[in-house]
């Protein structure tokens, strides 16, 4: 008896298999061109925000006045952000400011949030809820030598000092 259903199920094996093989056979090209249509749309969608990702900084400085920015986008959509200024004659002289929180991306608007409970503390004191930056590159379409530097360009901000403010990619 035990060899019996084990011969059946030997038998019925080969038949199922042959099947589906004449059933992948007979959509194969539909079927594979439809995964790498979806594969391709796919792969540009995560692509899109990794064109953002990155370090950004700018240096402002005269003779006697220095203001440094570095602004950090991370994959996971946290961001961290540093200003330092020497300012003389100011008070106080020297500073440091940091930010941290989230960050999200819709066409080349990224918005900046920062949860008072999480990301705001001793260090951490700008909160950059309600900024908004433009994320400016060169068009793909202008052909010209005309170099345009990849920027975020920040638009609106609580931090009144970060109106308008450029920052470049590194």
């Amino acid at each position: 008896m035990y060899n019996t259903v084990l011969r059946k199920d030997f038998d019925f094996k080969p038949f199922i298999f042959e099947k589906t093989l004449q059933t992948i056979r007979k959509t194969k090209p539909m079927k594979l061109t439809i995964t790498a249509l979806l594969l391709i749309l796919n792969l540009n969608l995560l692509a899109q925000p990794n064109q953002f990702v990155g370090d950004y900084t700018r240096s402002l400085s005269s003779e006697n006045h220095k203001i440094e920015y570095k602004l950090t986008l991370n994959p996971d959509g946290t961001f961290e952000f540093h200003s330092y200024s020497n300012i003389q004659g100011g008070n106080p002289e020297e500073g440091n400011l940091y930010g941290k929180g989230k960050w999200s991306a819709k066409d080349n608007l990224i918005t900046f949030s920062s949860d008072k409970k999480t990301d705001l503390d001793q260090k951490y004191t700008l909160d950059f809820t309600n900024s908004t930056a433009r994320f400016i590159i060169k068009n793909p379409r202008d052909k010209s030598d005309k170099i345009v530097k990849t920027k975020l360009q920040f638009l609106e901000s609580e931090i009144f000092w970060m109106r308008r403010i450029d920052i470049f990619k590194v």
